[in-house]
């Protein structure tokens, strides 16, 4: 795992209307930037998952608006296109590393895509997709 891992914020919210947008406002009026999301959904429930640009600042307004949350470090993989996202999960097939989940970041700097990915062993993870090539993102190289 890099030495400054990605982190992603988990936020629990019930499931009704506006309550995305509440929380995505209220990251974008304190200037926390979301490089990713990715929304899981139940009848009553979401987890909103979201990788940003200031995690410190992401957990002061999670706490100070009673957000239930979880934070945890996940892998950002730096892919030129998405034709390179076979090669990503032939290096952790490779690995024998197992994928809880996967999705995209919305913007990167430099304009190259990446992937946010939740896996079983992230610090293998980083060594078998830098050993092909992957660039494994650091939280430096995604805020502002």
């Amino acid at each position: 795992m890099p030495n400054d891992p990605v982190k992603q914020f988990s936020v629990f919210a019930e499931n009704r209307v506006g309550r995305l947008y509440d929380i995505t406002s209220l990251m974008k009026e304190h200037g926390v930037h979301i490089m990713a999301i990715t929304v899981l959904d139940t009848t009553d429930s979401s987890i909103i998952r979201v990788v940003v640009d200031d995690p410190d600042r992401a957990r002061e307004l999670l706490v100070s608006n009673d957000l239930p949350y979880g934070e945890c470090s996940i892998l950002a993989v730096e892919i030129a296109n998405e034709s390179e996202l076979k090669g990503v999960l032939a290096a952790l097939l490779e690995a024998e590393i197992n994928t809880n989940y996967i999705y995209s970041f919305i913007h990167r700097p430099a304009d190259r895509a990446a992937l946010a990915i939740s896996a079983e062993d992230p610090e293998t993870a980083a060594q078998a997709l830098g050993k092909r090539g992957f660039k494994v993102l650091q939280q430096s190289d995604i805020s502002r």
